[in-house]
């Protein structure tokens, strides 16, 4: 069998292989010496990467101040570069990288590219730089008793025919307060289309509190507050630690269509309650395709 493939030219081989996918494409490379020179071409990983990396790449090397790891041997080495080190584009507002299994983009809007209410009073925010963040900045809570932030990124800046959903990345600092019981408002939606809305909790303790079931002891003289309905264990109320030791909460998702045309926002919302809050390290909000959908 092994005989009869190589009798196929390598050009050919390539040709079928780019219209798999790159865990298919590493996969073949195994059937056979013919099949690993044609699996790992340029030609075969062009087409896994978005027609428009070029211009992605230009902007990258204008929004740092070096260059020189923006230069690889192969299509292949670029491609899982950019599964594993996000690049900053728009001045360094946002960053850039793929999806490893699907070669989708991901995006994340960094937080001085957010609209952050008050954000540009030191009272209520104030941005400070910390070595494990990507960006430059971020956003530092100190208190506020009304939490707004959105964004927005244009649609076609997705890869088309992908559903997406979009996270907070932040995390909690020593002092964080105010969000124990505290339900946060969240929505994804194209601008001017019903946006999908939906409630969750910041306070990554409660969700391990919740999961042993730990009662809320509700004091005499507590102020009364908006309550949510008690959300199950696994229905993505709570955050999540990411692999960067960050936390992510999923705010909803989105089907980015073919023809697809618009601006996608993105918002958390706690103003309802007018409850006094703080301690949140805000590093952005990141747009990637849905696993397991």
């Amino acid at each position: 069998m092994e005989a009869e493939m190589g009798l196929l030219p390598e050009g050919c081989i390539a040709n079928v292989i780019s219209f798999t996918t790159p865990r298919d494409a590493c996969r073949l490379s195994s059937v056979s010496t013919v099949f690993k020179s044609a699996a790992e071409s340029d030609a075969v990983w062009e087409r896994f990467l978005p027609p428009d990396y070029p211009s992605l790449l230009s902007d990258a090397a204008s929004s740092s101040s070096s260059s020189s790891s923006l230069h690889f041997s192969s299509k292949k080495e670029l491609y899982f570069s950019l599964c594993h080190n996000p690049i900053l584009i728009d001045e360094g507002k946002k960053s850039f990288s793929l999806d490893k299994q699907s070669g989708k983009k991901c995006y994340m809007i960094s937080a001085r590219d957010l609209l952050i209410v008050w954000g540009d009073t030191p009272t209520y925010w104030r941005w400070t730089s910390v070595p494990e963040a990507r960006f430059p900045e971020v956003a530092e809570l100190i208190c506020v008793c009304w939490l707004e932030i959105r964004c927005k990124i244009n649609t076609r800046s997705l890869s088309p025919r992908t559903l997406y959903a979009a996270y907070l990345v932040y995390k909690p600092t020593a002092g964080s307060y105010g969000f124990e019981y505290q339900p946060i408002d969240v929505s994804v939606g194209v601008v001017g289309s019903e946006s999908q809305t939906r409630t969750v909790y910041l306070d990554a303790e409660r969700g391990q509190r919740q999961r042993y079931h730990y009662p809320r002891r509700i004091g005499l003289f507590n102020r009364s507050r908006r309550q949510a309905s008690m959300p199950k264990e696994n229905d993505g109320c709570y955050p999540k630690e990411r692999d960067d030791e960050w936390l992510e909460i999923e705010l909803g998702d989105f089907f980015n269509k073919e023809d697809e045309d618009g601006e996608l926002e993105m918002s958390v919302l706690e103003v309802a309650a007018g409850d006094w809050k703080g301690g949140l390290i805000i590093q952005g909000i990141e747009i990637r395709p849905k696993q397991g959908k």
